[in-house]
């Protein structure tokens, strides 16, 4: 089995360490930057391949990659937005079956996650297949040695008409507001404390504010004040992210359990010995409903301030 992890710009994507360990610390990185990119993989991967080929070009990539991968039976990418682009144009390129959201890759058995991660499906696994993984719901095993880097070279042909491909006009830093959750390294988190949906829109005045996306609970989403690409738990989206400012979230396993393990987490709630507390670096016993609307006050407050300041710099005042 070989782990194919998409790099743009010496950045990996989520979920590649887990990728690199489900296949036993084999990878292939494919992108830009693969080199710096490699340097964060020491401890998961034990050998690693370097395929520098610019832009992202899913259908391009795949043809020029289908005849080097072909000796691998197993392929597995992590779900994260360009692996779920590449791997079905490397399945057509491959003619193999493609196993979408695999939850677990066994010998004879592939566990794939359905209905919004409600089902778990159960099929047998084919001599050969690419996979993607879900994100953030296995553990890495560590790698003690040095892993072994080799480059190979490609010529990639990049004509959009040729291979189908768009056209890269220009990258644009992400948008918070409408980043994938499974991606976003600051996430604001509105729970059942919040008790109507002007406080949890202020949620996402909030989240511009600090330049964080916001995600929800079940209980949340149910209500109708968030689409459910926005819940975050078992039975919604896995994140990773770096922060996470938890608002009247009491903390349930199902939603915890999704959210991996973020280096800070601040709560905000008026039980001040629900799960949540108990997980946080910082915990705020008051009542989310007041606060947000105040905290967005604030923090709009500072930044009139902050520009107020320059322009008086720039205008020649100190």
């Amino acid at each position: 089995m070989i782990a194919l992890l998409v790099i743009r710009d010496g950045t990996l994507p989520a979920g590649a360490d887990e990728a690199a360990s489900e296949a036993g610390g084999s990878v292939v990185l494919v992108g830009s930057g693969c080199a710096l990119a490699a340097t964060e993989l020491v401890g998961c991967a034990s050998r690693i391949q370097l395929v520098e080929c610019g832009n992202f070009a899913p259908s391009s990539w795949a043809a020029h990659l289908a005849p080097i991968l072909a000796a691998e039976a197993r392929i597995v990418l992590p779900a994260s937005p360009d692996g779920r682009d590449l791997a079905p144009h490397l399945a057509y390129h491959m003619k193999r079956k493609l196993f979408a959201g695999a939850l677990r890759v066994g010998s004879a058995s592939i566990e794939l996650v359905r209905w919004g991660g409600l089902q778990v499906e159960t099929v047998v696994a084919p001599a050969s297949f690419i996979a993607t993984l879900q994100v953030g719901v296995r553990s890495v095993e560590h790698v003690h040695d040095k892993p072994h880097v080799s480059t190979v070279s490609l010529e990639f042909s990049h004509s959009p008409q040729m291979h189908n491909d768009a056209t890269v006009i220009a990258v644009l830093p992400p948008d918070a507001e409408s980043m994938d959750l499974s991606e976003s390294p600051r996430i604001i988190g509105g729970g059942a404390g919040i008790t109507s949906s002007e406080t949890f829109d202020a949620l996402y005045q909030l989240g511009k504010l600090l330049d964080a996306s916001v995600g929800a609970t079940r209980v949340v989403t149910d209500r109708g004040w968030a689409p459910h690409q926005r819940q975050i738990g078992t039975t919604g989206v896995i994140v990773k992210p770096e922060v996470y400012l938890a608002f009247g979230v009491s903390g349930a396993v199902q939603h915890t359990s999704g959210l991996g393990q973020p280096r800070h987490i601040v709560s905000v709630n008026t039980d001040a010995h629900c799960p949540m507390m108990q997980l946080a670096d910082l915990g705020v016993v008051c009542d989310v409903n007041a606060l947000v609307p105040a905290l967005v006050n604030t923090l709009r407050q500072r930044d009139i301030s902050r520009a107020s300041t320059q322009n008086n710099t720039h205008d020649g005042g100190t």
